[in-house]
């Protein structure tokens, strides 16, 4: 006699109901619309649209998407925890930031804003548990903040001098003719300018997000790597920044000048990122051998 089979459903796991899950926060992020809708549509025809700050829209999309896969574990951490008063007035300094930077223009003050009240938000509705939830969600917005131009140009002038430097030296000591002026390269009968797009703070930043961005998304367990691999994403920055103005100027020098201007301009700035990229993956790969080697 055979034992009848069980007719006992097997466990299934437990859904998120993410409408009940986000139904208090819908006023709050209808205000947030209602806030930043007019700052958005300005720096999309502003310094989103340039070349340099291009990375602005990518940077909160990924920051939203990192928040909303987080929102789960905030919500557990945050459990049977009480609010944060520290939102008010984080809250009023945001409102203040936010009404300065609109009337008077500033742009790092009114986009600046965003992240202080998202900020406030989280303290007043979860408290404190919930912003170490989001913490590197806020910090990673911090890249989509146009900063004033007079900062950016006193820190881009020496980058594109140290990059120009560097990319004329490795193409000489390759067997190139090239030669340099400042931040002008000379190769063949080409001139190339090195502009801000290819070796400015905008780009460096960029770079830096997407370092940090893959620490974020990888999440290894040792702090050695984490830490020396964050301390590193500066020199590989610099480094795919290299690559990226040695690749234009030889593809002028092959090519012509119409070819480095047009599409395979676009190229190299894939190229830049693709470097980047690789050269992290590269010294994270590295450093785990490294750290391997040392534990036996």
């Amino acid at each position: 006699m055979t034992p009848e089979a069980s007719t006992t459903p097997s466990a299934q796991p437990a859904r998120v109901d993410w409408v009940a899950l986000l139904l208090p926060w819908w006023p709050l992020m209808a205000g947030l619309i209602v806030l930043y809708v007019p700052t958005l549509i300005d720096l999309f025809r502003g310094p989103w649209s340039q070349e340099g700050q291009m990375h602005g829209p990518v940077v909160l999309g990924i920051a939203l998407w990192l928040m909303y896969r987080n929102w789960g574990t905030m919500e557990q951490a945050s459990l049977g925890r009480a609010p944060s008063a520290w939102g008010w007035p984080i809250a009023v300094f945001a409102l203040l930031l936010y009404a300065v930077g609109r009337s008077q223009g500033v742009g790092v003050f009114e986009v600046g804003s965003s992240v202080w009240l998202l900020m406030a938000l989280l303290l007043l509705m979860r408290g404190t548990a919930a912003l170490r939830a989001q913490w590197f969600c806020l910090f990673f917005m911090l890249f989509m903040i146009p900063l004033p131009s007079s900062v950016v140009d006193l820190v881009t002038l020496p980058m594109k001098m140290a990059v120009s430097y560097v990319a004329e030296h490795v193409l000489y000591w390759a067997g190139y003719p090239i030669a340099r002026t400042g931040v002008i390269l000379q190769i063949g009968q080409y001139m190339l300018l090195v502009a801000d797009a290819c070796a400015g703070l905008h780009t460096l930043l960029t770079l830096e997000a997407l370092g940090l961005l893959y620490l974020n998304v990888v999440r290894r367990d040792s702090t050695f790597r984490n830490v020396s691999l964050a301390l590193l994403i500066v020199p590989i920055s610099f480094t795919a920044n290299v690559i990226r103005v040695m690749v234009l100027t030889l593809i002028t020098y092959h090519m012509g000048d119409e070819a480095g201007q047009g599409f395979l301009h676009g190229f190299a700035g894939m190229v830049l990122f693709m470097s980047a990229l690789l050269l992290i993956i590269g010294f994270d790969t590295a450093l785990q051998s490294f750290e391997a080697w040392r534990k036996k």
